[in-house]
């Protein structure tokens, strides 16, 4: 493998964090904070537990969800898709790296971004409520598998989008939405039979819940089942991404 290649895009990508620090992490992170004020305050006065857990720890885990995936999927589509809008793409396809190093660099970039800001607001939650992560090696892997899962989803996003405007329409409409529903501020097990069977087919779901799992060991869906769901969706963006480079889709063009 092209080490030497890898590290460099690797390293300008990463270097882009630290040029935009405000956009990057601060913003991101007091936007978080606001969440807590919000949620944990005003409706934690409200819901004082949920399943035994207070309410301004029990949303931690979807708070950092919620940012993870955002985060992820804009790091990723702008760091792909800046090269294709001013054309430098094509001298990266025809230098001596291969579509691996390439994807490798640029998700492993936007993912690092991501659990560095995902362990940023984790420290800074631990400010506003008593946390306790009972099993901090699961925490861990499910931070990096969905750090790296949604970077995936943003590199696809990258290449398909033609215009900024496309760029936030997977993370606006469709992302957030269901990151909103798919128990972050509240358990699944709160909803009606009917609501809660529905909320199921929500693929966040899964991640939320195992997430949580790892902090009080209380999930909505089973932990084995929120890893397996995860695995999968790495599985299927890896194929995607494999038919992008295979078919040269808006690569070529």
């Amino acid at each position: 493998m092209n080490i030497y290649a890898m590290r460099a895009i690797y390293k300008f990508e990463m270097a882009r964090t630290w040029r935009t620090l405000m956009q990057s992490i601060i913003a991101p992170v007091i936007s978080t904070s606001l969440y807590f004020v919000v949620f944990g305050s005003a409706i934690g006065s409200r819901i004082k537990e949920v399943e035994g857990i207070s309410y301004g720890a029990f949303i931690v885990p979807g708070l950092i969800m919620l940012s993870l995936l955002s985060q992820s999927i804009a790091n990723a589509s702008f760091g792909i898709y800046f090269p294709r809008f001013t054309g430098t793409i094509y001298e990266l396809l025809s230098a001596p790296v291969s579509y691996l190093e390439i994807v490798v660099s640029y998700v492993g970039a936007a993912a690092t971004k991501s659990i560095l800001l995902g362990l940023i607001i984790l420290a800074t939650a631990a400010l506003f409520v008593p946390l306790q992560i009972m099993h901090p090696v699961w925490m861990v892997l499910f931070l990096v598998l969905t750090a790296v899962t949604f970077s995936l989803l943003g590199f696809i996003i990258g290449i398909w989008a033609d215009n900024f405007e496309k760029l936030q329409l997977v993370p606006l409409l469709i992302v957030t939405p269901l990151t909103f529903l798919g128990g972050s501020f509240y358990s699944v097990n709160m909803l009606p039979p009917f609501w809660r069977t529905v909320t199921l087919f929500n693929p966040i779901v899964y991640l939320v819940s195992g997430f949580r799992w790892s902090f009080f060991e209380l999930g909505d869906v089973d932990v084995g089942l929120s890893l397996g769901m995860t695995l999968l969706f790495l599985a299927v963006f890896l194929a995607i991404v494999g038919w992008i480079f295979r078919t040269g889709y808006r690569l070529k063009s």
